[in-house]
């Protein structure tokens, strides 16, 4: 579809932009769909497992997998008839998640066998996660417009990023082609 791998970044930039300034200028409308999205996975994976369990052979792995469909489609509908309360609790998975994890990095950081500067940053960087965790469990509503307002500076800069390596890979791609035409002329 595209001529070029340069023309593919500054289209995927420009889009990343614009979803960028959209969830900047529009967090609450971010959230919604993001609220959304995890309405429409839960979805997909009832009807995925429904459809491993009409595929399996024995009883036992049919009602699991029926079972899970259940527990998918009612977390579906939940989130779109109640998007407040599951907001709420996307931002306490991402706060677990956090805690978790900065909990995990801290304990890597005393693991043996790596430099100071490594040991100290898997600690920074665990320690400042599990501030993020606790911030998301303290205020999950201000956590969920963070998050949002997140989202939209990552899409920002990395946009900004694609642009600028697609301008740069196709100026490269014209500088390449003007020497091989010099260089076959000589």
């Amino acid at each position: 579809m595209f001529k070029s791998v340069g023309n593919s970044l500054i289209v995927r930039g420009i889009l990343a932009c614009v979803v960028g300034i959209v969830a900047l200028a529009w967090p609450g409308v971010t959230v919604l769909a993001l609220v959304i999205l995890f309405a429409v996975y839960a979805f997909i994976a009832a009807v995925l497992q429904t459809v491993r369990a009409f595929s399996s052979a024995k009883a036992g792995p049919v009602f699991g997998h029926l079972l899970l469909a259940l527990v998918n489609l009612a977390a579906g509908v939940v989130a779109l008839a109640w998007p407040l309360p599951t907001t709420f609790v996307l931002v306490l998975i991402v706060g677990a998640w956090a805690v978790v994890a900065g909990c995990v990095e801290v304990v890597s950081g005393f693991g043996a066998g790596q430099a100071a500067g490594q040991r100290a940053m898997f600690i920074l960087t665990g320690l400042a996660s599990i501030a993020l965790g606790v911030v998301l469990f303290a205020r999950p509503g201000m956590g969920a417009v963070a998050l949002a307002l997140l989202f939209g500076l990552f899409n920002l800069v990395c946009g900004a990023w694609m642009l600028a390596e697609g301008i740069e890979l196709r100026q490269s791609r014209h500088d390449l082609h003007s020497i091989l035409r010099h260089g076959e002329a000589a």
